[in-house]
């Protein structure tokens, strides 16, 4: 939302107002000093509940009483996390019109991702306006019977956020200097990148997954490199399996402009990511992705993605095929911007300020 909020600042007549509800307070404060957001109303609610209808509850609770007080003429949100079904209902119930940034997104499977796919159902549902990242997207909201007009093909946001911080990086290389001594470490193997959260993989899902970067550590030309989710429940059974592995580096998690930079440095990406699913085509670095299905079907028609799923042995199989074979790899390794052309907050701006007009 970072591109967003930057591009809605470029209208004087509108006052863009920034809520966050708090939680993973590390990565907020991350992502707040790369792109120099200061939030407006922090509701500090990391904590607030061990079950999702717990925090479910208690967001809705807190976001409908920052509405109250706030009473903004439209919500702005995005994706499909557990924050945007809360605001998305909040702002419905107070007849606030939402905007929906990265709409559309559909795996067809309420169970994964899950919880993710319910919510943005219910954004897509509830939503006045709705940003597409692509024309799938588009197609999913039509066949919602969502009003035609009611649709903007925009592409993904995570396309701008991409490119700015490689413009920023390109000028300030030292803003990713903190993966240096892990580039420094590896210098001359493949490097892996694995990035894992997503709740349907816990438990027994996420230790075969721990099995499969183990076994693919035992490889002595590949430096595997795990950013741990601050999540215990995710990064407790990866410590645990991978801790003694001398070619994995479990690391805390990195600020963009070194996530970006070890991205770029990748031979290969595995992850249940939707954004690194985004972001890695336009780098060309291939994805391997650890789910079933997924709803961003863009980087798998082109050839940058390719879906595995979870189970250890096929996540093996398919990881040392491509290391083993220059040329798939670098068949899918051409740079490919499925996802947008870096410009999509700029197009959701100037639409939000002429709804905002009328």
């Amino acid at each position: 939302m970072a591109p967003v909020v930057e591009a809605l600042r470029h209208y004087p007549q509108i006052d863009t107002r920034v809520l966050v509800t708090g939680q993973h307070r590390a990565l907020l404060e991350q992502v707040s000093r790369t792109f120099g957001i200061v939030a407006d109303v922090d509701l500090a609610l990391m904590g607030a509940g061990a079950t999702l209808d717990a925090q479910l509850a208690a967001m809705l609770v807190a976001i409908g009483g920052a509405l109250e007080r706030e009473r903004p003429a439209r919500v702005v949100v995005h994706g499909d996390t557990l924050t945007t079904l809360a605001t998305t209902l909040a702002a419905h119930l107070r007849g606030i019109p939402v905007a929906h940034v990265e709409a559309g997104l559909r795996s067809g499977n309420l169970s994964a991702p899950w919880p993710e796919e319910g919510s943005r159902r219910v954004a897509g549902v509830l939503a006045d306006l709705h940003f597409a990242p692509g024309d799938a997207a588009v197609a999913a909201l039509r066949a919602e019977n969502v009003p035609a007009g009611a649709i903007h093909l925009t592409g993904n946001t995570v396309a701008d956020a991409l490119r700015i911080i490689q413009a920023r990086i390109a000028v300030e290389p030292a803003l990713a200097d903190a993966i240096a001594p892990l580039l420094t470490r590896f210098a001359g193997r493949q490097i892996v990148t694995v990035t894992v959260h997503r709740r349907e993989n816990h438990g027994a899902v996420l230790a075969g997954i721990a099995e499969a970067i183990a076994r693919l550590a035992r490889r002595a030309d590949v430096g595997i490199v795990v950013p741990l989710h601050p999540n215990p429940v995710v990064a407790g059974p990866l410590a645990h399996r991978l801790g003694a592995c001398a070619r994995v580096a479990l690391l805390p998690p990195l600020d963009y402009p070194a996530f970006v930079r070890l991205m770029a440095a990748s031979t290969l990406i595995l992850t249940d990511s939707g954004g690194v699913q985004e972001e890695a085509p336009a780098l060309g670095v291939p994805v391997l992705v650890l789910r079933d299905v997924t709803e961003r079907p863009e980087g798998v028609a082109a050839g940058a993605a390719r879906l595995v799923g979870t189970n250890p042995a096929r996540i093996v199989a398919a990881a040392g095929g491509l290391l083993d074979d220059p040329v798939a790899l670098g068949a899918m390794a051409a740079v490919r911007h499925c996802y947008g052309d870096g410009h999509a907050a700029a197009r959701i701006a100037a639409i939000l300020a002429a709804t905002l007009a009328t």
